[in-house]
Formats: structure tokens, C-alpha cells, sequence
């Protein structure tokens, strides 16, 4: 039997949608694992999954929400879709590909994985997550991995997206994307939040977390939470499952937010959205 946790609580997105303030990732499961995976997070009290096409597992992903104890209504689950589909016709088909993969009749979430700013056809992928989202195929919209000249390109043709899911940490500060997505109203969803060569053993994030009885991951996901993001972190492993969505126990105060805003890296090593896209 799993442990029970309270689910995470949630947030509105500018189009009425509730979206929960915390979630698992599910990279790099296999169908297997997240068929697994995915279904005891939910018994335990998970309802944000991510995935997408490029992790090839959004049949495992289906299999353990259908699987799970939960209604699929109470799940939110989120997928994406690669380059070759950045047109408005291509967006439908991977839409509805995704959709047959996952074994469900709606997603709550789809986004655009990366811009490609090489190929410059996003906007068009965007126009086409509108025609998806008007057909009911899809509650929620938005972009993964964009920076704020790709987000302008889409406010400048009179798109915004409901989430942009970045790579965002206290070693990764990426305070321009936030303000930019604050500004709009967009929520901020993160990836790998806990996820960077020695952030868990950080001597500032480890006092923080003696001092209050947490696990230093705890610490970074209520960090993130406090500020109104939504981490996605990922794991496979029962306690640390139940210990990620508990975070929301811990109280931080605003000198450990302070301190915890203070450890950005200079130089931090992340992948550049201008560069990188599949």
C-alpha cells in the first residue's frame, strides 16, 4: 500500500484551468517504469504527470493513469511534441497521436518541447496548439525551454501561452524568463528542479533543511513552490516519491528564501534553447 500524502494544492491559469502546483516527471522512464511509476504516485496522492513524445513513454504514462485509483478528470497530465510538427496541420496529428499513445481522450497540457528557433516555425506550432485547444482535444497550452525572444515572437502575433516549463533551480536562476512570464500571466513550470551537481549538498540548502526536519530536496521544491512555480521532479523511488510531494509541510521562511536566491551560478551548465531542440 502506498503512502497517502494530501495532494499538492493548485494553481489557476489564465484561462480558468487548474493546474496542480507540483508534479512528477517522467524522464527517462520506460513504459514499464512509468506504467509503475505513474501509478503509484497517483495512489499516493500525485495528480500533475509530465511526459512527452520524446521520452517514448507515453504509453507507460497512459497505463498508470488509467491504472491508478484516481478519476481521470482529478489527473493533469501533461505531454509535448518535437520539431518535425511545428505547423498548424502537424500539431493536430501529433496531438492526436499523443492522445492514442496515452490511451486517453484529452490532455490537460500540451506543449511545443523546444522553439528551433533554426527552422522558426513556432509560431505556427502555436497557432496550431489554439486549433487543438478550440476542438477540445487539449484544456491547456504553452512552451517548454523558451526564452523571452521566443515568447515575444508569440505575443508580437497575438499568442500567450499558458505555461513555459524551463529548466529553473538555485543554481540555474533564470530571472528574466520569470519576469517575463509573471508579466503575461503565464505559469512557470520546472524541470529537473532538484537536479544539479552539488545543489542537494549545498551547505546553505542542507542547514536550511536540519533546521526545519526536511531533506534538502524538500527545501529546493518548496523554494520553487513558494515563488509560484511548478516543479516536476523525477523519481522512481517510493520515499523519495512521497518525500517531493510532502514538501509543501516545510514552511521557509524569508530569510531562507533570501539565502536560497543568493546561491545562483555564475556560469550555470544548462542547454541553450537556441541551440538545442528536438
Amino acid at each position: 500500500m502506498s503512502t497517502k500524502i494530501t495532494p499538492a494544492p493548485t494553481l489557476r491559469l489564465h484561462n480558468g484551468v487548474e493546474m496542480p502546483h507540483l508534479g512528477l516527471g517522467t524522464w527517462p522512464m520506460s513504459d514499464a517504469e512509468a506504467a509503475a511509476t505513474v501509478r503509484e504516485a497517483i495512489d499516493m496522492g500525485y495528480r500533475l504527470i509530465d511526459t512527452a513524445e520524446n521520452y517514448r513513454n507515453e504509453a507507460g504514462v497512459g497505463e498508470g493513469v488509467r491504472a491508478a485509483s484516481v478519476p481521470r478528470d482529478e489527473i493533469f497530465v501533461t505531454t509535448k511534441f518535437n520539431r518535425e510538427w511545428h505547423s498548424v496541420d502537424g500539431v493536430r496529428t501529433t496531438c492526436e497521436a499523443s492522445l492514442k499513445r496515452l490511451g486517453l481522450d484529452h490532455i490537460d497540457l500540451l506543449l511545443i518541447h523546444w522553439p528551433n528557433p533554426d527552422q522558426d516555425r513556432y509560431v505556427e506550432a502555436f497557432e496550431g496548439l489554439t486549433r487543438v485547444l478550440e476542438a477540445g482535444l487539449v484544456r491547456a497550452i504553452g512552451t517548454s525551454n523558451f526564452k523571452p525572444h521566443h515568447l515575444q515572437k508569440l505575443f508580437d502575433a497575438g499568442f500567450t501561452p499558458h505555461v513555459n516549463q524551463i529548466k529553473l533551480d538555485p543554481y540555474v536562476r533564470r530571472d528574466d524568463i520569470t519576469a517575463i512570464d509573471g508579466a503575461h500571466g503565464i505559469v512557470t513550470e520546472c524541470w529537473s528542479p532538484i537536479k544539479y551537481e552539488g545543489l542537494l549538498s549545498d551547505p546553505a540548502i542542507t542547514a536550511i533543511a536540519a533546521a526545519h526536519g526536511a531533506t534538502p530536496g524538500q527545501v529546493v521544491l518548496r523554494w520553487h513552490t513558494a515563488n509560484g512555480w511548478v516543479p516536476i521532479p523525477k523519481s522512481s523511488n517510493s520515499e523519495r516519491l512521497a518525500q517531493n510531494l510532502d514538501s509543501f509541510r516545510i514552511s521557509l521562511s524569508a530569510d531562507d528564501l533570501a539565502v536560497i536566491d543568493g546561491l545562483g551560478k555564475t556560469d550555470p551548465k544548462m542547454t541553450d534553447a537556441d541551440v538545442f531542440g528536438h
